[in-house]
C-alpha cells in the first residue's frame, strides 16, 4: 500500500512538472507575436464611464481576457487578488455590452477595473491572439513580463514585486 502510495505520488510530481513545462513553451511560442513596445495607451475608459490616467512611477498590469473564456474564468480569481495591491487594468475583449460584464463581475465577486473592448480594437494593438493574455510593465511603462495562457497569483505577484523594483 505504502509503495503504490509513493508510486503515485511520483507519478502525480512528474505529471504536474510535464504539464507546466508545457505550459510554459506554449505560453513563450503564443508571446511571440505580441506588441513589445513600451505602454502604447496612457489612458481609458473604465465600464462605468470613468476616465482613468495610467500614471507612471507604478508598475501595471494589463490583463486581456474574456467573459467566454474558460481559462479567463479559472485566471479572474488570481487577477482580483493580485488588483487589491497593484496597479491592474482589465480589458474584456467582445465580451458583450458594458451591463453584460457588470452582471458578469457581479455573480463573480470580482472588482478590478475593466476595459470593456467591444470590437477588439486594444486586442489588435497590443497583437493579441490568445485568451487570457498578460503584460506586466515597470514604473518606466516599459515591458518587462508577457505571458499567455493561466498565470497563478504567486507568479503575477512576484513578477509585479518585481516591476516595482
Amino acid at each position: 500500500m505504502k509503495q503504490k502510495f509513493i508510486y503515485y505520488t511520483k507519478e502525480l510530481a512528474i505529471f504536474i512538472l510535464l504539464l507546466t513545462l508545457l505550459s510554459n513553451i506554449l505560453s513563450f511560442y503564443k508571446s511571440q507575436t505580441l506588441n513589445k513596445a513600451s505602454l502604447p495607451i496612457n489612458q481609458v475608459e473604465l465600464l462605468n464611464k470613468e476616465r482613468l490616467y495610467l500614471k507612471q512611477n507604478k508598475p501595471i498590469l494589463i490583463h486581456f481576457w474574456a467573459t467566454w473564456c474558460p481559462t479567463c474564468k479559472l485566471e479572474a480569481n488570481n487577477i482580483e487578488r493580485i488588483s487589491q495591491k497593484f496597479n491592474v487594468i482589465t480589458i474584456a475583449v467582445k465580451s458583450g455590452s458594458n451591463k453584460d460584464i457588470q452582471k458578469y463581475l457581479k455573480e463573480k465577486g470580482l472588482s478590478f477595473h475593466v476595459v470593456n473592448d467591444k470590437n477588439g480594437t486594444f486586442a489588435q494593438l497590443f497583437h493579441i491572439s490568445a485568451f487570457p493574455t498578460t503584460f506586466i510593465y515597470t514604473k518606466e511603462h516599459t515591458l518587462l513580463f508577457s505571458d499567455v495562457g493561466y498565470t497563478s497569483t504567486l507568479g503575477l505577484y512576484l513578477r509585479m514585486w518585481w516591476a516595482s523594483l
